[in-house]
């Protein structure tokens, strides 16, 4: 994950007041949920198991697979990894069939590709990426969902959720988990210590409340670098604020090229951070050598926490896993602050398709399509779920179900992670592309021209058209 980009079909128009729309309704529920919860559960929410379906007849009905072994693959790892597994365990539960997970590393399209041309794909991957989800379509690679998993899909998914899993008018994936991409986290204690009274709403405001963090002794923002899809998050978020919707649907289709004006004008403004040592956690170097989850922990722990760290809803995974800090309490998020006329609202989510013909695989979309899944999933934290029929009390947390709440009060008028729609080649994978392209902008900001040309001719290359 991730104004936020659309799930329409690509060649849909662009909805200008979208952006403005989910920004100001984010920022209100930010704003209520932030000065109404307590703690990291919501005293409405749900239990740690299995969401609120305890004895409740479940939504969908599954077949018994009984003595079927059945093979996840996904990014996940960690708590988040630890969360869905109690979604794979009720699975089981229900059905009888045995699941085992497979970590596909961040090169996700690279793993299964390697699996699937050597005969051995697993059952079901999620697919991180919607150009990933194309290429694979376009090859064969994806099998479509079976009648029972498009039933539960349309049922509790609004249509540009499911325009997301489709290619070429066949639906291929269940869009099971989103992700709000545009939230900066902070500790309540750091900005208390520096005097800070006021979440900022502005970038200038955002620059001036970490040079006020600095300059109280606390590391100002912490950047999780040393994976570069963290920025390309931040670029997606400082571009769509500035440049507009309009822009940010034509970059992402290589309509237009990275040396255009508009590049130059985000690589600009990231610059007026990024060119800061003194505002970075351990400086830019020290950013290049941090990975996502430390950039949370040591946000949240330690000795000298940083003040701020930027990323999606999923932060709180984290939080809660590794961390002794309360969300709500300890740690509370803004919106990502306005670079142009309002704040953005980037969306991101994982997608999961199968690779295999079979009753198990379906039957497994199926159930990821359904509320049960989705309310089991949402009670352990972390996590947003695009499905609009789900119990909301499910969320284990107020601020977790206030972002859940702006993400369904945007309908299908929102912006997708322009990297995720990229080929992999350039929008997913590490060491290279995009991805490598911006960390090497971190480590030297001043070369904004020459970041732009690396990233164009990458881009180029990626797209065909180079």
């Amino acid at each position: 994950m991730r104004s936020t980009l659309r799930t329409r079909k690509p060649n849909a128009k662009p909805h200008p007041k979208s952006a403005k729309a989910l920004a100001a309704l984010a920022a209100g529920v930010l704003a209520l949920s932030l000065t109404a919860c307590g703690g990291d559960d919501g005293g409405d929410g749900g239990d740690s198991g299995t969401g609120n379906n305890d004895g409740a007849a479940p939504s969908v009905q599954l077949p018994k697979l009984d003595g079927q072994k059945l093979e996840v693959a996904a990014v996940f790892t960690g708590p988040e990894l630890e969360n869905f597994q109690k979604v794979l365990d009720e699975f089981e539960k229900r059905t009888g069939a045995t699941v085992s997970f497979v970590p596909t590393g961040n090169n996700t399209s690279t793993f299964l590709g390697t699996k699937i041309e050597g005969g051995k794909p697993p059952d079901v991957a999620f697919l991180p990426q919607v150009g990933v989800l194309h290429q694979f379509a376009e090859k064969g690679w994806v099998k479509p969902l079976g009648s029972e998993a498009q039933a539960q899909l349309a049922k509790n998914f609004s249509q540009g959720w499911q325009d997301l899993g489709a290619y070429e008018g066949k639906q291929y994936g269940v869009y099971a988990k989103a992700a709000n991409k545009s939230l900066v986290w902070y500790n309540t204690a750091s900005f208390e210590a520096a005097g800070i009274t006021e979440e900022p709403k502005t970038w200038d405001e955002f620059l001036q409340t970490a040079q006020t963090l600095s300059d109280a002794g606390s590391p100002a923002v912490s950047i999780g670098g040393a994976d570069g899809w963290t920025l390309t998050d931040w670029f997606e978020n400082v571009y769509l604020s500035q440049a507009g919707p309009e822009k940010y649907d034509q970059l992402a289709k290589h309509e237009i090229k990275w040396t255009d004006p508009s590049v130059k004008e985000a690589l600009t403004t990231l610059a007026g951070l990024w060119g800061k040592d003194d505002l970075l956690a351990g400086g830019a170097s020290g950013a290049l050598q941090t990975e996502y989850p430390k950039s949370i922990t040591q946000t949240f722990g330690g000795d000298t926490p940083a003040g701020m760290v930027f990323e999606g809803d999923f932060v709180a995974v984290t939080i809660n896993g590794d961390t002794d800090a309360k969300i709500g309490t300890d740690a509370k998020v803004f919106p990502f602050p306005a670079v142009g006329d309002e704040s953005p609202v980037v969306t991101g989510g994982d997608a999961a398709v199968a690779l295999k013909d079979g009753e198990g695989a379906q039957a497994l979309l199926t159930f990821l399509a359904s509320t049960d899944a989705a309310e089991i999933w949402a009670a352990q934290g972390g996590f947003l779920s695009p499905n609009k029929e789900m119990d909301q009390g499910s969320y284990k947390d107020d601020v977790t179900r206030e972002i859940a709440k702006a993400l369904h009060a945007a309908g299908d008028d929102f912006r997708f992670d322009m990297s995720d729609q990229a080929p992999a080649a350039f929008g997913g994978t590490q060491g290279t592309g995009e991805w490598k392209d911006l960390q090497d902008f971190l480590k030297n900001p001043d070369d904004v021209a020459g970041a732009q040309k690396k990233l164009e001719t990458d881009a180029a290359k990626a797209y065909g058209n180079g």
